[in-house]
């Protein structure tokens, strides 16, 4: 069941970046360089764009959602990186320039790394019995990191407003992903019941508000900036966010040996550092050669 909860992930991805591209483009269609408000988001709404890229945020959900059903959080959640060359070839594409070699790089690194760090959890990463109140605590860890970027990212400007809210979609939605792991874990284990209605109710309205946060907050991030860099932060945050609560609160790495967990590092080492390098030097963020050239101070004096 792993092989096929990796080939969903895959998928998921897939959808996630091409609605990225779109919900982009209309969120800054409709805001322009203001500060997102309710009257531009509510015109969202009648944007094809806006929503095409809706549809495929919930195909891209309902995916992952079954990949995490079929495998622990720190096998599935890290494919979600492999959205951020999906997106940067995207982004070449629509900009109509080739990928220099540090994108190329880039897009290795992260690719590599987290085909590789998915390769090693996949063979350590077991499901634990859960703790007692071990949604509540997840959720007390989240409250504090959403509380905490949210706040940078309304009183920020620019790149940082968008690295802050998409941080904090990314802790949102890593705390959707850790909730529905150990719901479906403890249905399998047959620890709900009819006594149980206050959790299960407790924990459906908790997912639905992490979805709304989040994705409130991506919107809030393409306002601010690229795609390409709201999909690289949010990939980068909500797995590092998933496989940390995974590990620690689910109990996922109980059969990690010291030899793999540093593999497995590094591995997510290389994947953080070519996402870095993609958010840096994506199609958007480098002007084309002749754009260099007519704004360079050569370019001026000519």
């Amino acid at each position: 069941m792993t092989a096929v909860a990796i080939v969903l992930a895959v998928l998921g991805a897939g959808c996630f970046a091409v609605a990225a591209r779109l919900q982009h483009s209309a969120v800054s269609t409709a805001a322009g360089p203001q500060p997102l408000r309710f009257t531009a988001a509510a015109r969202l709404i009648r944007e094809p764009r806006w929503l095409g890229g809706l549809a495929l945020l919930g195909a891209g959900a309902g995916l992952h959602a079954t990949a995490l059903v079929l495998a622990p959080v720190a096998v599935v959640q890290p494919i979600g990186v492999l959205a951020v060359p999906i997106s940067v070839v995207l982004a070449a594409r629509a900009a109509r320039v080739p990928l220099d070699r540090a994108v190329m790089l880039g897009a290795a690194s992260s690719t590599v790394g987290v085909a590789a760090f998915v390769a090693l959890t996949a063979s350590s990463a077991v499901a634990e019995p859960l703790a007692p109140y071990t949604e509540l605590r997840v959720g007390l860890l989240v409250a504090v990191g959403v509380l905490v970027l949210g706040g940078l990212g309304m009183r920020a400007r620019g790149r940082l407003r968008c690295l802050a809210f998409a941080g904090g979609a990314g802790v949102s939605f890593g705390f959707v992903s850790v909730l529905l792991r150990a719901a479906s874990q403890r249905l399998r284990a047959g620890e709900v019941s009819g006594l149980d209605a206050p959790l299960i109710v407790a924990t459906a309205l908790a997912i639905a508000a992490g979805l709304l946060l989040g994705g409130w907050f991506v919107q809030l991030a393409y306002q601010s900036g690229p795609a390409e860099l709201v999909i690289g932060s949010l990939t980068v945050v909500d797995p590092l966010v998933a496989v940390g609560l995974g590990i620690g609160l689910l109990g996922e790495g109980a059969r990690t040996t010291p030899w793999t967990g540093a593999a497995e590092l590094v591995c997510a080492a290389a994947a953080v550092i070519g996402v870095l390098v993609l958010a840096r030097y994506h199609p958007e963020a480098v002007p084309p050669p002749r754009q260099r050239e007519l704004t360079s101070p050569i370019g001026e004096r000519a």
